[in-house]
């Protein structure tokens, strides 16, 4: 049931609909958005005047106060009881009929034989990239399925970064790159070579070659959104055209004209994070929101629901969550026997079809079709006895007709208060006989010449058998089609994309330097804090409060919490930033008599995302990406309980560092055993690991206010400053974990050494006086464990130890790495060390090193450290205790640190080792329950 170049089925036409202004039935025949509209009309007069009356009300007043008056009534019948039923799914039809689809401005000729360019190329680039030797795969299928949706966005609706509003922001589907390759290889922004390069990214030299799917980080001038980490496509989608009106209501930039596309795959909505945030795209009202759902039935190995109908479970889902649905299931070529369906049997039929039957019937023959779907009623025989096996094997689907995809498109763009979702009936594989609808579409990625031939019959191309066999022997596959830069195709295509505001994808940053904020907005952090213990969370949100109030930098910033604004002592700022919330605040707040009450507005500053870590990381990802897609720069600065950032949401961490994204992310309540109260799943002993893991993410543990500060400025000055290397601001994300624990916070040191701080480590405390020495490592809440330990081991065993902070491991071991790699490809040249082994220095004595995370993590820098190294940290799974108890139990507390040092003094023959088991016997480092007594403060978070 399927044809790229179809021909017209012959109707009668006393029973075909017309275009608008023409007679219809009348007496409908199908049940039309969920209500039995073939029901008699007992007063058609009165009817009519209802009718023209809403008809009056949206020519004087508009469609926004016709929508209104429209919900009103609705819930005024469910006040009275009136049956109106709940609007969740409709028959297995177009949503737009033939008599309501606007006029389609393109030219329809040139628009096929773009497509069948674009077809054409795109499956070539992935079939030569598996030519023999080669072989780096590629995806044909899903492209072709979805050619005619993209081609009428590209030629009609997609808005490019030249265009007065702004231009929209759009994310393509992963597996459909390589058409948006071709399109682009015909407007002259790639060259053949490139196409001939697919996959190829690095053996033929920077940029000679194409990324296999949508990746900023690797074409940064052309990709925007990542969107292979399958369903985040969803949800960053839905934050950004939510981040686009947080924009526009806080004054920022007037967004108003931008519009959000989206696309996916109906296999992909299987994905939780797909369908998680829908329900917020309805809430907020996100009319500059469209998806378009590309439903072939497939997934990767077969369909995907077989027994069932996506495209109906898709709309209940979107329906029931508040979305304006549109379905695109028919080709024009249906519109005629569906007005043939008096009796509405054609409609059951295709009501009652499972999709893995659709799917048979796409491949099959019209013999087949007309046996087996029509075949079975002998109305439905009747209704199509006029045709040719040959006719009703060409009947369509609706996602390749691109007057129905146009009718789609317009209608959700000039749809008020609701996104919209546009639900299109494609085959997966279409137009290539060797792929069309099999299961094993997906996996084939290879063209014979037999299977390019048929190909090109069947999208009319003008190559000749001599050619494309002769392109076929030389390179092992046919050769690719361009009709030259004046043919009438290309100067439509390019025109059209003029008049739309330039080509789409692009990426371009246009935002205006910011003016950062200098020396006084930190003196506060470097000062200390006295007597007074604060922790790091805190000290963290003291300088974000600072940041706040800069009149330039101020209102860039982004707060950004997953509903724990108050556990991380946010809520302070509640009143003066507020809450966003387009709608306002139309309620009076409990707390609204308290000096910290909770308060929201349009032109809120502080994003509150509700229990949905997923949803912080997409909000946090739309704002650290404006400085491209907007020319706007902001800094998001998202705190979170640090076990729920790289565990739970690493993928959106990623997509966020393919996105070239910027800004802070606060892993607050950090460490194994600093929340231990909340037990084991809030016992973060991985995150730092799971950071270093990122290239893009810059991860700092820091101990105390005065290198809070320091960490922050540099972050800041990093992302969002300029410099030569870097003239609009360096793509990393900095990741700080803080902590709930209030420690002591001294003043920043006379000649601290700064630079050692932001490159990973530095000296705090020298050994003094005579005896063994040694050297205790700490970075963040650990650092007073050291503290303690050097007193300890100086009055109870005669031991001198010098104490370091390690602001970062993950720094200190990619330094490492870089070192051992130069070293490597410069053999003739001196060899550099790594900047921990020059801080450490040449000295002998052993070095202990302990933090608050699992071993792992301090052990990155073991290649480096130019003496005896030993490590403690906080293994296996967390409990619920007190910290006393739980450092005992990992023997991470100042009394393991202790006996550590000694053991390393034993074996390197600088103490009796009989003194390592009388501190063992001392302090019972083994035992949890010698330090049942031992008091804690600020457990709670």
């Amino acid at each position: 049931m399927s044809a790229e170049n179809t021909t017209p089925v012959t109707a009668d036409p006393a029973t075909t609909p017309g275009r608008a202004g023409t007679s219809t039935p009348s007496t409908p025949s199908v049940i039309h958005e969920g209500l039995p509209t073939q029901l008699p009309d007992i007063d058609p007069e009165e009817t009519q005047d209802w009718i023209a009356s809403f008809d009056a009300l949206l020519e004087e007043r508009g469609r926004e106060r016709a929508r209104y008056v429209m919900l009103r009534l609705l819930e005024r019948a469910r006040e009275t009881q009136v049956g109106v039923p709940a609007l969740r799914s409709t028959d297995y039809i177009n949503t737009i009929p033939p008599e309501r689809e606007p006029w389609f401005p393109g030219d329809e000729d040139v628009e096929r034989r773009v497509r069948a360019f674009i077809r054409w190329n795109a499956a070539v680039m992935v079939s030569s990239a598996n030519r023999k030797g080669l072989e780096v795969g590629g995806h044909i299928a899903t492209y072709q399925s979805s050619a005619s949706l993209y081609e009428v966005g590209f030629n009609h609706f997609f808005r490019g970064k030249d265009h007065p509003g702004g231009g929209d922001q759009i994310f393509i589907q992963g597996h459909a790159s390589p058409g948006i390759y071709a399109r682009a290889y015909l407007e002259g922004r790639l060259s053949e070579e490139q196409l001939f390069r697919f996959r190829q990214e690095v053996q033929h030299g920077p940029g000679a070659g194409l990324p296999s799917y949508p990746h900023p980080r690797l074409m940064p001038d052309f990709w925007e959104f990542p969107t292979v980490s399958m369903g985040l496509t969803g949800i960053n989608s839905i934050y950004q055209a939510r981040f686009n009106r947080y924009l526009h209501n806080r004054g920022i930039k007037d967004t108003s004209q931008q519009h959000v596309w989206a696309f996916l795959g109906d296999g992909e909505m299987a994905e939780p994070e797909s369908l998680g945030a829908i329900r917020v795209a309805a809430r907020e009202e996100l009319d500059n929101l469209t998806w378009v759902i590309n439903c072939n039935l497939q997934q990767l190995d077969g369909p995907v629901t077989g027994n069932g109908k996506i495209i109906q479970e898709l709309e209940s889902y979107f329906r029931g969550a508040g979305w304006n649905v549109i379905k695109v299931v028919w080709g024009r070529e249906w519109d005629a026997l569906l007005a043939r369906d008096v009796d509405g049997v054609l409609v059951n039929k295709m009501n009652s079809t499972p999709d893995g039957a659709f799917q048979t019937f796409s491949v099959e023959s019209g013999a087949y079709n007309r046996e087996f779907f029509f075949g079975p009623d002998p109305r439905l025989r009747r209704m199509v006895e006029h045709m040719s096996d040959r006719q009703i094997e060409k009947l369509p689907r609706g996602g390749h007709d691109y007057r129905k995809v146009y009718a789609a498109f317009h209608s959700a763009t000039r749809h008020v208060g609701q996104p919209t979702v546009i639900l299109a009936h494609t085959v997966k594989g279409w137009t290539i006989d060797a792929l069309e609808g099999k299961n094993a579409t997906h996996q084939m990625k290879k063209l014979t010449k037999d299977d390019l031939k048929k190909f090109r019959d069947r999208l009319y191309l003008p190559i000749s058998d001599r050619d494309l066999e002769t392109a076929y022997e030389s390179t092992g596959t046919a050769p690719f089609f361009h009709p030259g830069a004046d043919s009438p195709e290309i100067e439509y295509m390019l025109e059209r994309r003029r008049q739309l505001g330039g080509s789409v994808p692009r990426r371009v940053d246009r935002s205006a330097p910011l003016t950062l904020p200098g020396d006084k907005a930190y003196a506060e952090l470097r000062k200390g804090a006295g007597t007074h213990q604060v922790a790091t969370t805190m000290a963290t949100v003291r300088l974000l409060r600072d940041w706040m109030k800069d009149p330039s930098i101020g209102p860039r910033i982004v707060p950004i919490a997953p509903d724990e604004y108050r556990t991380f002592g946010m809520d302070s700022m509640f009143p003066s930033a507020k809450v966003y919330d387009p709608a306002g605040q139309n309620f009076e707040s409990v707390d609204r008599n308290m000096l910290l009450s909770y308060k929201m507005s349009p032109q809120g500053q502080m994003l509150h995302e509700g229990i949905s870590e997923a949803g912080a990381m997409a909000s946090a990802i739309a704002a650290g990406s404006a400085h491209t897609t907007h020319g706007e720069a902001m800094i998001p600065f998202y705190i979170f309980y640090s076990m729920f950032g790289f565990q739970r949401t690493g993928d959106s961490i990623w997509a966020m560092a393919d996105q070239m994204a910027r800004g802070f992310l606060i892993g607050a309540t950090a460490g194994r055993t600093t929340l231990t109260g909340e037990g084991l799943q809030h016992a973060d002993g991985p995150s730092p690991l799971l950071a270093a893991t990122n290239p893009a993410v810059v991860h700092y543990d820091p101990a105390f206010s005065y290198e809070v500060a320091h960490i922050m400025r540099s972050g800041l000055e990093r992302m969002y400053g300029r410099s030569e290397k870097h003239p609009t601001g360096e793509d990393v994300i900095f990741y700080l974990t803080v902590y709930n624990e209030p420690v002591a916070q001294p003043a920043e040191p006379e000649g601290l050494d700064v630079a050692g701080l932001l490159k990973g480590i530095y000296r705090v405390t020298d050994a003094s006086g005579e005896g063994p020495q040694v050297r205790l490592l700490a970075s963040g809440v650990g650092f007073p464990w050291i503290t303690e330990a050097k007193r300890l081991l100086a009055e109870e065993w005669g031991v001198q130890a010098e104490t370091w902070s390690v602001t970062s491991w993950n720094e200190l071991a990619r330094d490492g790495v870089a070192t051992d790699k130069w070293n490597l490809l410069h053999p003739g040249e001196a060899h550099r060390s790594a900047y921990v082994t020059e801080a450490l220095g040449e000295g002998s004595a052993p070095v202990v090193a302990v933090s608050d995370y699992m071993t792992a993590v301090p052990l990155q820098i073991s290649p480096w450290v130019p003496a005896d190294y030993r490590v403690l940290g906080a293994d296996g799974f967390g409990f619920a205790d007190t910290r006393p108890a739980a450092r005992r139990f990992f023997q991470i507390d100042a009394q393991s640190v202790v006996v550590q040092a000694l053991a390393a003094l034993a074996d390197a023959g600088e103490i009796d080792p009989a003194r390592v088991k009388e501190a063992l016997d001392r302090y019972r480092i083994e035992d949890p329950t010698a330090v049942a007594g031992v008091k804690q403060e600020g457990g709670d978070a």
